[in-house]
């Protein structure tokens, strides 16, 4: 085939274009944005400032994609380590054991991540990286997508059209255009706020650990994540569901412990207190800040469910953000962007066999975030017995992890999406946490 395009320069739109240049004669991306000829915060992607962290499946699978990426990352900066060796995780309110995962992490910034991918692509033979070309619309012919329409009135033709222009994505729209249905969505309310700051990076703190991981609870609905960087620095994100505390509540402090993380220093140190472990709060008071705290608003997950439609045109797929956004408080967007490029490496790239590949990618990850988010009392919807059932073994498997390495290891093989969470129910799983008596375990105090 002669020539494929990929709306959006996003991570997912980047390594579309390293796995279709292996079939195309020609790749070009177009991207909206003005994109930065050194690594730096984009307007596209509002959410760059905030805690990134690259899982290990996804850092695996972008070396599929781009071999050596991972080297080139740390020869610049980037860290890599293993998931549980130096890292401190708290989830259900209980801080898990330590030990060795055999999973290993790339700690990078977005900016570092996305303009070392973006070189790379770049100079793939055949590839183009267009910036300030906006699509406003497709173009087709006897039911199969032929191209694209560019705001300036340039068509662009095309044997395949990749959609990765994220969550404001027009396929939905576009579909009625040619007379087609959209796909149902799901989506899952979760009204979550979230600030994040970096600060100056010194060995001493977190006693030398990289990763320090504050889960939400039902009981503390409020998460955090300290991540070390390159260039000496943590990027530190703090996160709340909901809008925070009722109209004209009088009381300054639950005002704090309810509210989503406040602008400014002072709010952000305080607001750090109130997660269910101290390990960010001890760290924010003691590192000097670079800069001041930003914030971003999420207010739902949102599945678009193209597997389902009955047709749609040939010569169109969709990827990322464009399918499926997470709550990115877990962190997986990007790993699932890279297992989802990797299903157009198959030959098949008929819109039904891509679609039900890439539902296979997405069902773990959904299932993990969703449930976790279903147990948050200001989430809209109410979890399904299932879903209530996992929640009460998962607290009752974190109790145990707090003093099983392996139950740890267990638990980040699902988050790091190698197993699915009926793993952590396993019989060798199940039988560990049987023995623990980890009813009885101490929570970790606030």
């Amino acid at each position: 085939m002669d020539h494929a395009v990929v709306i959006g320069a996003s991570i997912a739109g980047l390594l579309s274009a390293a796995a279709l240049h292996r079939r195309f004669a020609q790749v070009t991306v177009l991207d909206r944005d003005t994109l930065p000829a050194v690594d730096a915060h984009r307007r596209g992607a509002a959410q760059s400032r905030h805690a990134h962290g690259l899982l290990a499946r996804g850092s695996e699978v972008m070396d599929e994609l781009l071999p050596g990426l991972t080297a080139e990352l740390v020869a610049q900066g980037a860290i890599r380590g293993d998931m549980q060796d130096r890292a401190r995780h708290v989830h259900g309110g209980r801080r898990l054991a330590r030990g060795s995962s055999g999973l290993t992490g790339v700690l990078v910034s977005r900016p570092l991540l996305e303009g070392q991918v973006r070189r790379r692509v770049s100079a793939l033979p055949g590839v183009r990286v267009l910036a300030e070309r906006t699509v406003t619309g497709l173009l087709s012919r006897r039911g199969r997508v032929t191209g694209v329409r560019l705001a300036e009135g340039e068509l662009v033709p095309a044997d395949l059209i990749v959609d990765a222009s994220g969550r404001g994505s027009r396929t939905p729209l576009w579909l009625g255009d040619l007379g087609c249905r959209p796909p149902r969505e799901e989506r899952v309310t979760i009204d979550l706020r979230y600030s994040s700051r970096e600060f100056r990076r010194r060995g001493d703190h977190l006693a030398g650990d990289l990763i320090a991981v504050v889960g939400p609870t039902p009981g503390v609905p409020r998460a955090g994540v300290a991540l070390a960087l390159e260039d000496e620095r943590w990027a530190v994100t703090l996160a709340g569901y909901g809008a925070g505390p009722p109209h004209g509540h009088a009381d300054a402090t639950a005002c704090i412990t309810t509210a989503a993380p406040p602008r400014g220093h002072d709010g952000f140190t305080a607001f750090a207190g109130t997660l269910a472990a101290p390990d960010l709060h001890h760290l924010v008071t003691t590192a000097e800040p670079l800069g001041e705290p930003r914030t971003y608003h999420t207010p739902a997950a949102v599945r678009r469910r193209y597997e389902r439609l009955a047709s749609f045109p040939d010569g169109l797929l969709v990827i990322g953000d464009a399918v499926c956004s997470f709550n990115p408080l877990y962190g997986q967007g990007m790993t699932v962007a890279a297992l989802e490029a990797r299903a157009l490496l198959d030959p098949d790239l008929s819109p039904a066999a891509y679609f039900r590949r890439i539902a296979a990618v997405v069902d773990l990850p959904w299932e993990i975030t969703v449930g976790a988010d279903l147990r948050i009392a200001t989430t809209a919807g109410r979890p399904t017995p299932r879903m209530r059932l996992i929640g009460a073994y998962l607290d009752r498997f974190h109790a145990a992890a707090e003093h099983d390495a392996e139950l740890t290891r267990r638990f980040l093989r699902v988050t790091n999406l190698y197993d699915p969470p009926q793993a952590l129910m396993s019989p060798p799983a199940l039988l560990r946490v049987l023995r623990s008596g980890a009813q009885r375990a101490v929570p970790v105090p606030a």
